[in-house]
């Protein structure tokens, strides 16, 4: 099982990224759908956050009021803790599960905090999608439809671009979609020798 780690800042363009090598019959395994996943509607995870914070935290059809946690969890530390200790180990033993059931020549597993949450000892090799800061917070704004200060709030929370760089064995820069594709497609056959390579061992 040959896994490459895809990440990068907000709005830096992973999901196109990770859908250019997907269209190359690489199987995916996304942090963010796993996430959603583990506080479904039914699943242990929720039954746990509706226990710890009273039914409030629950919208009318059951599901997550995320709006709501999302207040709890910012404003107060110990919440931020106890949810993380809950979901954390949850979320790695899923996305474990599935890179395990993965039948591709290498897997892509996406996460966005995959060098804030350690997640790159998942990884036999990382691949950071790079772009200027004052791209990421435009293209935030545009996206998210937020404010310059919540942009900026949102880069705060997450790892320096520099800090991103350090941990990357590849960096693909994704100002202009033509050359994206084309690097994407290179890098695709470098992740394909770097598989057959690591099983021929």
């Amino acid at each position: 099982m040959y896994v490459v780690g895809l990440t990068g800042g907000i709005a830096s363009g992973k999901t196109t990224v990770a859908d250019l090598i997907a269209s190359e019959g690489i199987n995916l395994v996304d942090a963010d759908i796993v996430a959603r996943e583990v506080v479904a509607i039914g699943s242990n995870g929720l039954k746990q956050i509706s226990a710890h914070f009273g039914e409030r935290i629950l919208l009318d059809d059951g599901s997550l009021n995320r709006p709501l946690l999302r207040e709890k969890i910012f404003s107060d530390n110990a919440n931020k803790q106890w949810l993380n200790n809950l979901l954390h180990p949850m979320i790695r033993a899923e996305l474990l599960a599935q890179l395990a059931a993965s039948k591709s020549a290498y897997t892509l597993l996406v996460v966005p905090l995959l060098v804030e949450n350690n997640l790159t000892t998942l990884c036999n090799h990382v691949l950071v999608v790079d772009v200027e800061e004052q791209v990421q917070i435009d293209r935030t704004m545009a996206r998210d439809k937020v404010s310059l200060q919540q942009a900026n709030a949102i880069l705060k929370s997450q790892a320096t671009r520099e800090q991103r760089l350090a941990a990357a064995d590849s960096v693909v820069v994704n100002n202009e979609r033509q050359q994206l594709e084309q690097d994407v497609a290179v890098l695709h056959q470098k992740f394909l020798e770097l598989a057959a390579a690591a099983m021929a061992d």
